[in-house]
């Protein structure tokens, strides 16, 4: 295709586009509104909700910009009386059979029918028949419910599975107003893709199962971050308030997952939520678990333990679920501190790491094993994991510390591996999530050291193809969880100043309390700072 740009005036802008683009791209990549239903970047052009009405200089009729090419020198507008008279009846027209159900609808606060209504509509109805009655609470599948009362037949799901997931679950079937969404005969919407067409349905007609009636979207918080599920690494937000995160969704990368994510990512804020994390710093000894302790506490506690030890006495096991900041500051401890190369990396997902579904999803469950992967060959490390059994085995190993990783949903060999752990004469397990089979493990010493998770924290992973991809914290769960960078540091003996914030978001009355000689005062900034074995 020719370099040459096409000039056009859009609402009196003067834009230059690539050959090719259509007036409603062109108009959304230039930050224009317009309203529209069934057009979505990811998918074919339908032109079936004709809303995206445009006016152009020389033709008489309105035209729709979905599927009308930007050419040379063309004049649009979509702001004219004659272009809101056009979108105020074709709104008309969608809503002759919508329920009047936002109340209890799940869409509501985030819903295009009631965004587009407030903009271009503001209407007296005059439709005086009852509404077409259809069916409503329809299981689809295992992940996706539809309202078909609330749905306006845009198609973008069943473009979706003809066209992204290829699995053509879905179709319209009956005419006229009796027209409906469902399945075929002998289907169900069940595959890895199914709940990008909640996303994407613009009204409150294709709802999650997981999500449906938990949250009103206008409690909810959003940001920015990157899925731990697999090596893809794909551009997600998460959604949170005060009683924890609700769920995930794609965001737009055009170099990475496109507009969509996999069903299994949706899953990745579950093992944040406090139900499921380690809150604080325990110890093992003499048969039971003693009392709880800070974090900072615990760890430099197990600083104590490394320095009493050989170099070659000392392991670190490390998987490919932290950061690129952690892995250099983990490793500058163990290499430069402590002197061992012991460092092993725990993968139970290497044999099946090349495996692709030809879409988003890949074998490696872990966002940044390339990461770690430069890491371990940056400090000279080539290590086998049968030679970290066999020390165990023999005792040659006495302190192990371990970074456990926090997607356990991806990590089936958690109880197998707690019990290989537990033949350390010390093991030191720094872990974000309740470790499975830790409790029941058989253990000589140990100490548990809460971790942050991904949402808690800025890093880098690196996916699959070796981008770079920066994510920002997104907000605080559990208070006194350390990042593995400050965990390096504390286990490496030294001091550590540590400026906390108190956040609301995410902390309950719990979090209050502090047994480790410091109140944690949320309405102002307080610095923790850890001495050898104290705060």
């Amino acid at each position: 295709m020719s370099d040459t740009k096409v000039k056009c005036t859009i609402n009196g802008t003067e834009l230059e586009v690539k050959p090719g683009t259509t007036i409603i791209q062109a108009m959304t990549e230039n930050s224009q509104r317009i309203a529209h239903y069934c057009w979505h970047p990811g998918l074919s052009i339908a032109g079936v909700c004709r809303l995206c009405m445009v006016e152009i200089e020389g033709n008489p009729r309105v035209q729709i910009a979905c599927n009308t090419v930007v050419t040379e020198g063309m004049k649009i507008n979509n702001t004219s009386e004659k272009v809101k008279d056009a979108v105020k009846w074709g709104l008309d027209f969608h809503l002759i059979n919508h329920p009047l159900d936002c109340p209890i609808c799940d869409q509501a606060g985030e819903c295009g029918l009631q965004d587009q209504y407030m903009e271009y509509g503001k209407y007296t109805p005059e439709m005086a028949e009852a509404k077409q009655k259809k069916h409503k609470v329809v299981d689809l599948g295992p992940t996706v419910v539809l309202d078909s009362e609330r749905c306006i037949l845009c198609s973008r799901c069943v473009r979706f599975t003809d066209e992204v997931s290829k699995t053509n679950e879905l179709g319209i079937f009956n005419r006229g107003d009796h027209a409906e969404i469902g399945t075929h005969d002998g289907k169900k919407l069940d595959n890895k893709y199914s709940l990008n067409t909640v996303d994407i349905c613009p009204v409150g007609a294709l709802t999650s199962k997981d999500f449906r009636f938990k949250q009103r979207v206008w409690y909810l918080k959003d940001s920015d971050t990157v899925c731990n599920g697999c090596s893809t690494g794909c551009n997600v937000k998460v959604y949170f308030n005060k009683e924890g995160l609700f769920r995930v969704k794609p965001k737009t990368n055009q170099n990475v997952n496109g507009h969509w994510m996999c069903d299994e990512g949706r899953d990745i804020y579950k093992f944040v939520n406090r139900e499921h994390r380690q809150l604080k710093g325990r110890k093992y000894g003499a048969g039971s678990w003693h009392e709880e302790a800070h974090a900072g506490t615990a760890a430099k506690d197990a600083a104590m333990f490394l320095k009493g030890a050989k170099a070659d006495e000392i392991a670190l096991v490390l998987t490919g679920q932290n950061t690129n900041e952690e892995y250099e500051a983990l490793l500058n401890t163990f290499v430069n501190n402590y002197k061992t190369k012991n460092v092993y990396h725990w993968w139970p997902h290497e044999a099946q790491a090349e495996q692709f579904d030809g879409l988003l999803l890949r074998g490696d469950k872990n966002p940044n094993t390339a990461g770690l992967k430069q890491a371990l060959a940056k400090f000279g490390i080539n290590t086998k994991w049968a030679d970290l059994e066999s020390g165990l085995k023999s005792g040659k190993i006495k302190q192990l510390v371990v970074i456990a990783p926090e997607n356990i949903f991806q990590y089936k060999d958690m109880d197998q591996k707690a019990a290989l752990f537990g033949q350390a004469e010390h093991l030191i397990l720094a872990t974000s999530v309740k470790f499975p089979g830790i409790e029941t493990a058989s253990l000589k010493t140990a100490t548990l050291i809460p971790l942050k998770s991904y949402i808690e924290k800025d890093g880098t992973f690196v996916n699959y193809k070796g981008d770079v991809q920066k994510f920002k914290k997104a907000t605080t769960v559990v208070s006194e969880a350390l990042t593995g960078v400050e965990l390096a540091h504390l286990l490496a003996g030294q001091s550590l100043k540590i400026e906390t914030v108190a956040t609301p978001d995410l902390l309950t009355a719990e979090s209050n309390t502090r047994k480790d000689q410091v109140t944690l005062d949320h309405r102002k900034k307080n610095e923790f700072v850890f001495n050898r074995g104290r705060l």
